[in-house]
């Protein structure tokens, strides 16, 4: 039977000055899809209100845009799976052996608190599938609780974007808060590279993380390791 991934996308189009955009970056979800689909495995596509997933302007530009994400917009078929995301209740989490977490600035607004996210999340993880992100898809995770009560990052090695390279990137005073302290406060044993913008993959048993862009590919393929 062929593995079944979930990719988790934004709904947000904007920081919170409305004339700021932000989204999804396209590449953290290419690069995953592309490794999954080499294997013919099966996917879809959830976001925290179902519909469309509006795309990071400078995901899509060089030099962040390439190969894969190019080949996602010349695809009209592709581009409908970002227009007509499922709903967190469209989502049978027993259909699933792994959840992958998409970042973009924009998800900080909408991840964090869906508790349709939530039980989606807890569900895979309880039932001894793989949780997964990459950038800033681990806001999506701060606060998943277990059943018992224990949030799922605490005592966990991760790994997701840095406030350095939030810093380094220019957006340090548009975030709403700093994802790497926010992540540590609630218990989690937080690692990066060495330098800002270089691919790290971090594994904790069933938990597989990626920092920023650069590591969404290896992300993936790490999770594809721990499915086989």
């Amino acid at each position: 039977m062929p593995k079944r991934i979930l990719h988790v996308v934004t709904n947000v189009a904007h920081y919170a000055d409305l004339s700021e955009p932000t989204g999804l970056w396209l590449s953290e979800l290419t690069h995953a899809y592309q490794v999954f689909a080499d294997k013919g495995w099966e996917q879809r596509i959830v976001s925290p209100k179902g519909g469309v997933s509006p795309l990071e302007p400078r995901s899509l530009k060089w030099p962040n845009i390439d190969a894969t994400a190019k080949a996602w917009l010349a695809d009209d078929a592709r581009m409908v799976l970002l227009s007509e995301t499922d709903r967190p209740d469209q989502i049978d989490p027993a259909a699933f052996d792994a959840v992958y977490f998409t970042g973009g600035h924009a998800v900080m607004w909408d991840f964090p608190d869906s508790a349709g996210l939530q039980r989606i999340t807890r569900d895979i993880y309880e039932r001894g599938g793989i949780v997964s992100s990459v950038c800033h898809g681990y806001c999506g995770l701060l606060n998943t609780q277990l059943s018992d009560g224990t949030l799922l990052v605490a005592g966990r090695k991760i790994t997701g974007f840095a406030w350095a390279e939030e810093v380094l990137a220019g957006v340090a005073r548009k975030v709403p808060y700093n994802a790497e302290q926010a992540v540590k406060q609630r218990g989690a044993l937080y690692e990066k590279a060495l330098l800002p913008f270089a691919s790290k993959v971090v594994v904790d048993g069933r938990l597989v993380t990626g920092q920023n862009p650069q590591s969404a590919k290896a992300t993936a393929e790490r999770v594809a390791a721990a499915l086989l």
